[in-house]
């Protein structure tokens, strides 16, 4: 067959095959919606997922890389891998306000119907379920033990209020951390000389984050909380602990500032007696980097099944968010763009999107997605010069 007649017969086998388990992708959209469940405590969800692609014939692994709610799933063989992920965790008190239960179901779809024109395509599908993307860096604990080394291209795609299909939009780097001050208690009123105040710490720190604020560039961003700043009023505290989050635009950008963060928690210790320890809480996310040619293929096939697809805009989107795919598209040539639940209110993260990512809306983005993907999973596998691109690339 002419490459077109491959590319054609592929595109008929992902939709048919997508068609027929359309119910059973939304059904597992539904589920996740309404029983959310949290970073590396996704084993309902993990388990969902793992069933329906055993029902599809997949080879899966559950509880893979050494993490619990891990999933893996293979379908056939051959030099070229498309991986696709699979998110599924929610967020403390919002549930599936970021849309992992669409994720989990538009990747699970993608994988689905490429498996169906593997043979045809001469290619192998991986779909790989990564837990804690909200709190953990699933990502990135797979990426570090082994789990896209036999990749070549991956893809997400991230439900948002509109289809985002700009290469050059981004996300930032991220660090997260937690600060432990250690004093001495004392009692406040009768015995304040013999205490080492570890709350005073804590507010030595945060003001010098305020000041250093000031200083940092555009595009920089620091917050944080106190998580146990003492007990009762008239004791002295011997313990704080507190949490902080550093973005940066870029990768390279984000030691920098850390240790400048960093500095103001050591320098806090010194002034107020009191110890300190500093320890990182996950990996550090990086910046997204998306592929362009795959971009372009997802655009291409989210027009193919109706989206209006808007040109980008002339400066780049960088999303003050942060995501452990941007760890994956800096390792191997990867695509996180955003699939529209279109109409929606609210942006990701607040109890108005919750509402929008379970419904027909949703529905429609998780169904639009999982065609997109895998067609342009068939569209690297078709092109030749693409293909043998992407194989060079990934050795």
């Amino acid at each position: 067959m002419s490459v077109a007649a491959v590319r054609d017969r592929a595109r008929d086998l992902v939709e048919a095959r997508i068609g027929e388990f359309s119910e059973r992708l939304l059904e597992l959209a539904r589920a996740l919606h309404a029983e959310p469940e949290l970073s590396f405590e996704e084993h309902a969800s993990a388990g969902r997922l793992a069933d329906l692609l055993e029902g599809a014939g997949f080879a899966v692994e559950r509880g893979a890389y050494g993490l619990e709610t891990a999933v893996v799933g293979s379908y056939g063989s051959g030099d070229l891998t498309v991986g696709v992920c699979a998110e599924y965790d929610a967020l403390p008190g919002l549930g599936h306000a970021c849309g992992h239960n669409v994720i989990c179901a538009a990747g699970a779809g993608a994988a689905i119907g490429l498996a169906a024109a593997a043979d045809v395509l001469g290619i192998r599908v991986v779909l790989l379920g990564t837990p804690a993307e909200e709190a953990g860096g699933g990502k990135v604990l797979m990426l570090e033990r082994g789990a896209f080394d036999g990749v070549t291209v991956a893809m997400m795609a991230h439900p948002a209020g509109h289809d985002d299909v700009d290469a050059r939009s981004s996300t930032t780097s991220a660090s997260r951390f937690e600060v432990t001050f250690t004093g001495r208690s004392a009692h406040a009123a009768q015995d304040p000389q013999s205490g080492v105040n570890a709350g005073d710490a804590a507010v030595v720190a945060q003001v010098a984050v305020g000041l250093l604020r000031q200083q940092l560039p555009d595009g920089y961003r620091v917050s944080g909380v106190v998580r146990d700043g003492g007990e009762r009023s008239n004791i002295i505290p011997d313990r704080t602990v507190l949490q902080w989050d550093v973005r940066t635009p870029t990768a390279e950008e984000l030691d920098p500032l850390k240790k400048r963060v960093q500095a103001c928690f050591e320098g806090a210790a010194i002034a107020t007696g009191c110890s300190v320890e500093i320890r990182p809480t996950q990996p550090d996310y990086l910046d997204l980097r998306n592929d362009p040619w795959l971009m372009a293929a997802y655009a291409e096939g989210l027009r193919a099944v109706g989206r209006t697809v808007a040109e980008p805009p002339a400066q780049p989107v960088r999303l003050g968010a942060s995501t452990d795919m941007g760890n994956v598209t800096q390792a191997l040539p990867a695509i996180h763009p955003s699939i529209g639940i279109l109409g929606a209110e609210g942006w990701p993260h607040t109890p108005e999107f919750a509402r929008w990512t379970v419904g027909a809306a949703a529905d429609d983005a998780v169904l639009a997605a999982a065609r997109a993907m895998a067609w342009t999973g068939v569209a690297v596998a078709a092109d030749a010069e693409r293909r043998a691109h992407y194989l060079s690339v990934r050795g």
